[in-house]
């Protein structure tokens, strides 16, 4: 069981060799009390005497109880901006914990698949942030040296899969929140459509354009997690029905942004590596052509630089002013100074905004998915706290736009560039086109031989 690579299909084996679900929980236990090299991962953990009630109840149920399961017996972890109903929700702010009584949407679908949750993980406080390093609870760092930012603002969630000690978790994702920390660990995050997966019971970021990122090793094992999770819920006002768009016949299209629209802010092995992620796209059968990338970014732009960012002092304005010495002095420069936007701004900034989807609906009308760059940088932790705003910025410049255009993308590992650090890559397409692009994602990652989570 030690030498067991948690991945869902290597766990399905263990299971039919006979395995129990109390050796894969306490496994996952074990790695999880034994990674020395992390701290702050998790802000619960799930009792010994909860877990093994959980266990007891998986191991008793016959063959045809575990069938209809499709996540039976998988060790998994969430954020902690998701209700457990009995344990805290902090959403990384101890001022704001509470104890509800109902568990998140998507949580209870995770635990009717069968899983099994073992902890709740760190994260940029309120879902703040790209870096990870906003939390009193501690801050995660790279898998691939505490040195490197893990991402955020679904840090810990994004650590736990690349250390190997769950096979999946639950982050959210509202500018690149669960792909940032997928690209810097190493890992697949999948940014579905917004609404897909319900939101109910997930502290809001932005509510109307929040929604939860399954992480995992492969692209099938998040598909597996989101075919679970994806049900409307009338009780998520965004909840819409999931729809399912097949793949064009005769191959595939992929649009890359003009060379003069590339950005890595000097980062030239990174640069290297892009270009090499295109050229393996084209050695497994894709045929590329160069868009204007101006659109999305400008899709970016818009949810900071308008209106838009006002809608976080809807949820948590009142708290973070009633609370403002609690919070994270970023976090309530960020709301707080929102909290006087015009009305006018974001009525100029819903224009504008309805104005790009129908440009880049142009675009896709030509490709199945854009391929761009996750994050074009990766930086150390002493190079974020010295320029906290600007630099988390940058690590969003190609995923600030997929929610606000109403997009889905999978952020992939693209290899691993010459100092030594997991460089990523994403495909985006429009609505509803997981399933299209999963199977392209798949063989990308295949085709550029990458070995996924921590180095080894």
């Amino acid at each position: 069981m030690k030498n067991l690579r948690f991945t869902l299909p290597e766990i399905r084996a263990a299971y039919a060799a006979g395995a129990r679900v109390a050796d894969v929980v306490q496994e996952a236990v074990r790695r999880a009390d034994g990674d020395t090299q992390q701290s702050g991962v998790w802000i619960t953990r799930i009792p010994a005497d909860a877990l093994a009630a959980r266990v007891k109840a998986l191991d008793s149920l016959d063959a045809a109880a575990r069938a209809k399961m499709p996540l039976f017996g998988m060790p998994c972890a969430i954020k902690d901006n998701m209700d457990l109903a009995g344990y805290e929700t902090t959403a990384a702010c101890p001022a704001y914990a509470y104890r509800p009584k109902e568990t998140a949407f998507a949580v209870r679908r995770l635990e009717a698949a069968g899983a099994v949750i073992v902890g709740k993980t760190n994260m940029d406080q309120f879902a703040t942030g790209t870096a990870g390093l906003r939390s009193p609870y501690g801050t995660p760092r790279s898998v691939f040296g505490r040195d490197y930012v893990s991402g955020g603002s679904s840090s810990g969630s994004a650590v736990v899969v690349g250390a190997g000690i769950v096979p999946f978790a639950l982050g959210s994702d509202t500018a690149g929140s669960g792909r940032i920390p997928a690209a810097f660990n190493n890992i697949v995050g999948l940014k579905p459509t917004r609404g897909i997966i319900s939101c109910a019971g997930v502290v809001p970021c932005n509510r109307s354009i929040d929604c939860v990122s399954p992480m995992a090793h492969t692209v099938e094992d998040a598909m597996e997690v989101l075919d679970a999770l994806a049900e409307m819920d009338p009780a998520d006002i965004y909840s819409r029905v999931r729809v399912s768009i097949p793949a064009r016949a005769g191959g595939f299209t992929f649009a890359v942004p003009k060379a003069a629209d590339l950005e890595f802010f000097g980062d030239t092995e990174n640069a290297q590596m892009f270009a090499d992620a295109v050229a393996t796209m084209e050695r497994i059968g894709g045929k590329k052509i160069e868009i204007d990338f101006t659109p999305f970014r400008d899709g970016g732009a818009l949810l900071y630089g308008a209106g838009f960012i006002a809608e976080r002092v809807v949820d948590l304005g009142a708290f973070i002013e009633a609370h403002e010495a609690e919070c994270h002095p970023n976090v309530v420069k960020l709301i707080l100074g929102n909290k006087d936007r015009k009305a006018t701004e974001v009525f100029a900034g819903q224009h504008k905004l309805e104005a790009l989807k129908r440009e880049v609906a142009g675009l896709f009308a030509g490709a199945d998915f854009l391929l761009a760059p996750t994050s074009p940088i990766q930086s150390t932790a002493a190079e974020v706290e010295a320029d906290p705003i600007a630099l988390p910025w940058k690590f969003s410049f190609y995923t600030g736009f997929g929610n606000i255009l109403d997009l889905a993308a999978f952020a992939v590992p693209a290899g691993i560039n010459k100092r030594g650090l997991p460089f990523g890559v994403q495909l985006v397409g429009p609505m509803f086109t997981e399933a299209r692009m999963a199977p392209v994602a798949s063989a990308f990652m295949k085709a550029a031989g990458v070995v996924t989570g921590a180095p080894a």
